[in-house]
């Protein structure tokens, strides 16, 4: 390898900035952190680095937030005050608590609906190996309160030491609704109890909606059709929703941002403006990424990113390497394999690799999921104070 070559590829950076608030002129702040941590750290921005923003500041930054009561005030309006099915929630106090406790201000009963094993990102109320030993079929068997604890008594869950049945049936009854909770992973199974469902599926939510519509429901909405314009002045979202949304308060959620496109691109200039360097801009919430402990499957929001430049539109185009050593080019090495790999790389011309024994092994997903999840573990879901991340040499490859 000769010495001018560069030694490294990807990086990934947590990138600090202050705490933002309501009002703050976020691409302002964002591209000052980024050039000032350059500078400061003595590392280079160069054309097609990536600024990843967390969806979380860009909500603050517009101050999107809705209470209990705006939620409740919406749900009574769409769905009446009496009797409502709440099917498949996620179990989650950050992400969905705050939701159910609008839900259950709005009526008189909750019939709260788990899907079982685990809830649809993997939270589990019981392990799959306890429904065989217990002989259920999960896809048709339904399940009553005093079936579910008969067979499984009070199971919490491994990381958070949460009883999610219990604490959700408490919640909804905290809130002055009587509640009556079954488990099922059928949709249809919530119309012998009532025609009014709040579907609070993420990515099956269009299916689940088209089945029960076609099954009889009266009103039908998602996660999606709540909160979808301003209660009293509340924050909302257009496109998504109470989707994507997280505990602010006790009883106030932050939503997943408003529109940003115009954010990412404002950011992208100003990087432009001040360094002449082409940077790619993009705003992540949750990585989409399977934990093998304890089989959560982190994406609970609707997109990984909701807003980015053109840059970051489609899926990498690469060439396996181990394939190339081990297949087209097995007699050669040292130099001379170097330079063929490196000669099949300049080939590829931007073409589509799709079908490709040579691609074959690499990861078949949208750039801005594989960079969004990169950022989501870079940043972390605690207290390390970057929201901000900036990753270089993504596009780079052998030849680079």
């Amino acid at each position: 390898m000769a010495n001018n070559e560069r030694r490294v590829g990807t990086v990934s950076r947590g990138i600090r900035c202050g705490i933002i608030r309501e009002g703050d002129d976020l691409a302002k702040i964002v591209s000052d952190a980024v050039v000032e941590a350059a500078e400061i750290e003595g590392f280079e921005l160069r054309d097609r680095d990536v600024i990843s923003i967390t969806e979380s500041i860009v909500a603050r930054a517009q101050g999107n937030y809705a209470t209990v009561d705006a939620i409740a005030k919406d749900v009574k309006a769409k769905l009446g005050g009496d009797t409502i099915g709440i099917i498949f929630p996620i179990l989650s106090r950050n992400r969905f608590a705050i939701c159910l406790r609008g839900m259950a201000k709005a009526v008189k009963k909750v019939v709260l609906m788990l899907s079982y094993p685990s809830d649809e990102v993997g939270n589990q109320l019981i392990t799959m190996d306890m429904v065989d030993e217990a002989g259920l079929n999960p896809y048709t068997d339904v399940l009553t309160l005093e079936k579910y604890r008969e067979l499984f008594g009070y199971v919490k869950h491994e990381f958070t030491g949460v009883d999610y049945v219990e604490y959700y049936s408490d919640l909804i009854k905290e809130c002055g609704a009587e509640v009556e909770i079954i488990f099922a992973n059928n949709c249809k199974a919530i119309l012998d109890y009532t025609d009014k469902v709040i579907n609070c599926d993420i990515h099956t939510r269009a299916r689940t909606k088209r089945i029960l519509k076609a099954a009889g429901a009266k009103v039908v909405c998602g996660l999606d059709d709540i909160m979808t314009s301003s209660v009293d002045g509340s924050g909302y979202n257009e496109k998504y929703g109470l989707l994507g949304s997280n505990k602010s308060t006790e009883d106030k959620i932050k939503l997943f941002p408003k529109e940003c496109r115009d954010l990412v691109l404002d950011i992208q200039k100003r990087v432009l403006d001040r360094t002449g360097k082409h940077v790619e801009v993009m705003v992540y919430g949750d990585g989409a990424f399977k934990d093998p402990q304890g089989k959560i499957w982190e994406l609970a929001d609707p997109v990984v990113s909701p807003a980015f430049t053109d840059g970051l539109v489609g899926t990498p185009n690469e060439l396996k390497l181990k394939y190339l050593a081990d297949n087209d080019f097995k007699d050669l090495s040292g130099e001379e394999l170097k330079k063929a790999i490196s000669d099949s790389i300049k080939a590829k011309d931007g073409s589509s690799l799709v079908g490709n024994m040579a691609s074959q092994g690499t990861t078949p997903r949208q750039l801005t999921d594989l960079i969004g999840s990169l950022c989501d573990l870079t940043s972390g879901s605690g207290d390390k104070g970057t929201p901000i991340v900036l990753v270089q040499g993504y596009f780079d490859n052998y030849t680079n």
